[in-house]
């Protein structure tokens, strides 16, 4: 990502620390596209995790986990070695639009992985976020679990 910096902390995640880095590393929408189309599986060969908790309407990118941004910091010891262990190359955070949640969550989890020195694991933001996903039309829509339509007009 550019030179973006993080937003400033939301109601949700003043008790926890500011991430070091504050520029992840970004996905767009049509890369996860394409690797969906090769056939590639999420919780297989990549995880999506999408950060939404109230805001979860309207559906989700085609296998993505839900862990609430609420909850996220204290499980990311528990994360790493999930997905370590099941030989993850990537996690893909979201939320509604990818400009605090899923930034956050994404940079954390870089931390993480870069205070072990790992090099196998990637921690990737989507850029625009569900929202983003969700208006880019119907090949995008096709790939989606749980799509409303009328959530997105």
């Amino acid at each position: 990502m550019d030179s973006t910096a993080l937003p400033p902390d939301s109601p949700w995640d003043p008790a926890y620390p500011v991430a070091k880095n504050q520029n992840p590393y970004t996905i767009t929408r049509s890369e996860i596209l394409t690797m969906l189309r090769e056939g590639k599986q999420p919780g297989k060969d990549f995880v999506l995790v999408d950060l939404r908790r109230e805001d979860r309407t309207g559906g989700t990118v085609r296998g993505s986990i839900n862990l609430p941004a609420q909850s996220l910091y204290p499980a990311i010891p528990t994360l790493y070695t999930i997905f370590t262990t099941a030989n993850i190359g990537s996690v893909i955070w979201y939320c509604g639009s990818s400009q605090h949640r899923g930034l956050r969550g994404a940079a954390w989890m870089d931390d993480y992985i870069k205070d072990r020195g790992d090099s196998s694991l990637r921690s990737l933001v989507l850029l625009e976020g569900i929202r983003g996903w969700a208006k880019a039309g119907a090949e995008y829509t096709a790939f989606m679990d749980e799509y409303e339509e009328d959530a997105w007009l």
